[in-house]
């Protein structure tokens, strides 16, 4: 058997990490089977769905590298193959026209309240006769049509990720609705309906999808059969929940692929953390690894049943550790749009050897690369301001002294370069007789506004090199004085 799976977001929104998180365990299992990954677009909402929702998915899978390898089909343009389908189930008399109006689903909603029980179509226009559709058509009701559903019937599957699962026919609601009223015929079909006629279209072996789908599988499983389709199986993977233990949702925050991208996360280290979100390697202390090398690995044996957690501190450590491991010109590459956004200019000296430099000097204290931001500002900042404790460390006996020392040694080195700063500090603290100490704290202080911060020589030489650290100690001795 050949396996084919698909992912099938819906564009109502943005692509969201539990979408995403299913995408890539469908891409797994197709790739560790040599099978295909399908993208379907389910834009049958007309009202909500939104051609900007759209992109921002297929860019998101793209980004992720979640290539597939058929699509994207789009349900908008299959919708005569849904009718076609409706009709072929109202012929052989699976399915019927519905003509209750919305008054009178309410009122037996109420009915059915008032007594304690769970609301439920009552099925009441099953098996109208001619003469009284042709009553209510008449009235001018319009009517759904509904799918057939026997009460007595168990439906059962085996779930790759859950084992054996049953629901009763009874626990279904009743008849359902498979498409929408139209006073022409029939109306827009609806979800669970469409899924079924494009997944049995498509070939779909396997469901991969979230646990809040389960319910819907009893429904589509009689669908399949009353196409006389072969059942995919089904692997219902668990949800991602906040740290409370409740599904992450918009009230959390960031949930968007879209959103953790401008945060700053790379791709890979997202998608690292996804495929463990609910998943386990057979090495349990393996935590760094490719999709390629995931999808070797990857089974639904060790996919568990109880929802993810979403552990904030555990993507920001993976994510760090994608960017320290990063050639620096990859780096660099990455870090020039939020360098940008942040209207850093590119000028003055500041060309590309020169940002390589400077991203080989911050790129160990990354986690996210929108840290690059705060953390190379004091290079793109023609000004310094100090920090109390810089002030503090500036207005210390000898440091003015030192400051100036510094200052009357540049003058005789005309490039400065690692072993040059070293010789200039050596200069200082022997000439004035100081310990090294002071030179460096009041030198860091000077050039950076404070007393903690990336290396000292390799920033200096940045500065040094775009004409910022002469007036930056300029300033400082004005300071300490």
């Amino acid at each position: 058997m050949t396996v084919r799976v698909r992912i099938a977001p819906s564009p109502t929104g943005n692509l969201h990490i539990g979408t995403a998180r299913t995408a890539v365990f469908n891409w797994l299992f197709a790739r560790h089977h040599g099978g295909k990954f399908i993208l379907r677009i389910e834009d049958t909402d007309l009202e909500r769905s939104r051609p900007e929702y759209t992109e921002n998915i297929l860019a998101g899978l793209r980004w992720l590298g979640l290539n597939w390898d058929e699509g994207p089909f789009y349900q908008s343009q299959r919708l005569h193959l849904y009718k076609e389908a409706v009709q072929q189930l109202l012929e052989r008399g699976l399915a019927y026209h519905c003509y209750t109006t919305s008054e009178e689903l309410e009122a037996l909603r109420e009915a059915q309240k008032a007594r304690g029980e769970a609301p439920r179509y009552d099925n009441r226009h099953r098996n109208l006769t001619p003469e009284q559709r042709a009553t209510f058509v008449a009235e001018g009701r319009s009517a759904v049509i509904r799918f057939k559903i026997d009460d007595g019937r168990e439906i059962l599957w085996n779930d790759l990720v859950r084992g054996k699962m049953s629901w009763r026919g009874s626990d279904l609601g009743g008849d359902m609705v498979i498409a929408r009223a139209s006073e022409t015929g029939i109306g827009q079909p609806l979800y669970n309906f469409v899924v079924v006629v494009d997944d049995i279209d498509m070939q779909i072996s396997h469901v991969i999808r979230g646990e809040d789908h389960i319910a819907n599988t009893a429904k589509q499983i009689l669908l399949y059969e009353a196409f006389g389709a072969k059942i995919p199986e089904f692997a219902h993977t668990p949800l991602i929940l906040n740290m409370d233990g409740r599904k992450l949702s918009k009230r959390d925050g960031v949930t968007s692929i879209s959103d953790f991208q401008q945060l700053g996360f790379m791709a890979e280290g997202l998608v690292n953390y996804m495929t463990l979100l609910g998943w386990s390697p057979p090495d349990s202390t393996q935590e760094i690894f490719t999709l390629e090398a995931a999808a070797k690995e990857f089974s639904f044996e060790r996919v568990n049943k109880a929802g993810a957690k979403f552990d904030w501190a555990k993507l920001d450590w993976l994510n760090s550790q994608y960017i320290h491991s990063m050639p620096v010109d990859k780096l660099t590459d990455l870090l020039m749009p939020y360098w940008q956004e942040a209207g850093y200019k590119f000028d003055g000296g500041r060309e590309r050897a020169w940002l390589e430099q400077l991203v080989a000097l911050i790129s160990a204290s990354l986690t996210r690369l929108k840290d690059a931001v705060d953390q190379s500002q004091l290079f793109f900042t023609d000004s310094v301001e100090f920090s109390e404790e810089a002030t503090k460390q500036l207005q210390q006996e000898g440091s003015a002294t030192v400051l100036q020392g510094i200052v009357a040694a540049l003058e005789n080195q005309p490039q400065l370069t690692a072993d040059t700063a070293q010789e200039i500090i050596k200069q200082v603290v022997k000439a004035q007789n100081v310990k090294k100490g002071l030179v460096m704290r009041s030198l860091r202080a000077a050039l950076t506004g404070d007393v903690h911060g990336p290396d000292l020589i390799q920033s200096w030489s940045l500065l040094h090199q775009i004409g910022l650290d002469q007036p930056r100690l300029s300033k400082a001795i004005s300071v300490s004085s």
